[in-house]
């Protein structure tokens, strides 16, 4: 049953961005031809571990190529297959003048990566009418002013509006409210939920569990045994339930963050504890040194599809404690999807006071949380005196991939 009282949540994505907008650069440089229709990809360098198929043009896909496949396995598919390099300093133009089009008509917008976001409607629905007319002109406009096509999703929230944003493609509307959950959603594979990667539907499907609804209906406490704390995410997430909040970007945000591109991909989320461990000293440090606490701490992602991922949590008391900002990044971390590999991570402190008025708890000590914040300032003053190598943390010892973050 409707509720005129919800929300409507949007989300809107590039169909294909990377090469789409690498065709509209060729074509607007003098290219005689639209890759779009051609047997094309756009790839990273095949002499690096980039060397993978980032996007593919539809005739590609036909053949089978896969996003996130290597050149070479893509080539074996389809021996006419073109590759051509990214072009991120394009791509972010067109980004940003997409993302300004939409601003036009409302300040309501979550950027969740370069090609990607969620829009409130709410706010606006009295202003610009029927949310799935305005849909349809918005896609049009963007279209007609910058050559690309995008798919929107229309929900009461933005798990459900990014799921129907994906149901086909390309140059589609389509909507995932309340009451359609059940009959759109629960049919489909539990391989397209949102945020559930590549490993975790191999485990599920060996439970027994194949489509969207067996997820739904599954028993937490049995699932508890083999997904720990994600079990109750995955359900929620089964039955259509997620946050209605659209974060707007702020235009002056005030906080500290700092993140670093690995190596090379990691998809266990154990083996990117280290890294979070050297981001949340580096901006403890920081923090610190300013005299500065954070309500809110954040953990960033980016894959290897290069799509950019941010979850968040607001602290009961703000701190600027390492440890503290560790052990909450360590739990933001556990709600993210790592399975399909990550090349960036960042750690980010925002919502900061000069003060932080500690509330403790029964299971709460204020001596020890005194002591540990003494025991970080006389760690703060020796690394100032004696250079940042002097000490660190044991953990980091033992993982050095952490070391780098300290040396700062």
């Amino acid at each position: 049953m409707w509720v005129d009282s919800m929300k409507i949540i949007m989300h809107i994505d590039v169909n294909n961005a990377f090469l789409s907008w690498s065709a509209i650069y060729m074509l607007q440089n003098g290219f005689k031809y639209d890759i779009r229709n051609s047997y094309a990809v756009i790839g990273g360098d095949e002499e690096s571990r980039r060397g993978i198929v980032l996007a593919k043009s539809m005739p590609a896909k036909k053949r089978g190529v896969v996003t996130g496949e290597t050149l070479y396995s893509a080539r074996k598919k389809c021996p006419n297959l073109k590759s051509y390099p990214p072009n991120f300093m394009f791509y972010k133009k067109m980004s940003e003048s997409m993302f300004e089009l939409i601003r036009k008509y409302s300040p309501d917008i979550e950027q969740m990566s370069i090609d990607e976001c969620f829009l409130d409607y709410t706010p606006v629905k009295r202003l610009y009418g029927d949310e799935i007319g305005f849909a349809y002109k918005l896609k049009k406009e963007i279209y007609d002013t910058l050559g690309f096509t995008v798919n929107i999703g229309i929900a009461n929230n933005k798990l459900c509006a990014k799921m129907a944003s994906d149901f086909s493609k390309p140059y589609k509307v389509h909507t995932l409210y309340e009451y359609e959950v059940k009959k759109k959603m629960w049919p489909l594979k539990v391989d397209e939920l949102f945020g559930i990667g590549k490993q975790t539907s191999i485990k599920l499907h060996n439970l027994n569990i194949h489509t969207i609804k067996d997820l739904a209906l599954a028993d937490p406490d049995y699932l508890y045994k083999y997904f720990k704390n994600q079990a109750i995410y995955m359900i929620e997430s089964a039955n259509g339930k997620g946050s209605d909040i659209v974060n707007s970007i702020p235009d002056d945000p005030k906080g500290i963050g700092n993140e670093t591109t690995l190596r090379f991909n990691i998809s266990n989320r154990e083996d990117l504890y280290p890294y979070l461990l050297g981001l949340s000293e580096n901006v403890c440090l920081r923090l610190r040194k300013q005299g500065k606490y954070a309500y809110v701490v954040a953990v960033t992602l980016k894959d290897i599809y290069f799509k950019r991922r941010s979850h968040q949590k607001k602290l009961v008391n703000a701190t600027n404690s390492t440890e503290e900002v560790y052990r909450v990044s360590k739990e933001i971390l556990s709600e993210m999807n790592t399975e399909d590999g990550i090349r960036l991570i960042g750690v980010r402190l925002d919502n900061l006071v000069s003060s932080s008025n500690h509330q403790t708890s029964l299971f709460e000590s204020i001596e020890k949380n005194e002591d540990n914040t003494n025991l970080e300032k006389t760690v703060d003053n020796l690394k100032e005196k004696y250079g940042y190598k002097v000490i660190k943390k044991a953990s980091l010892m033992e993982n050095s991939v952490g070391n780098k973050y300290l040396n700062k």
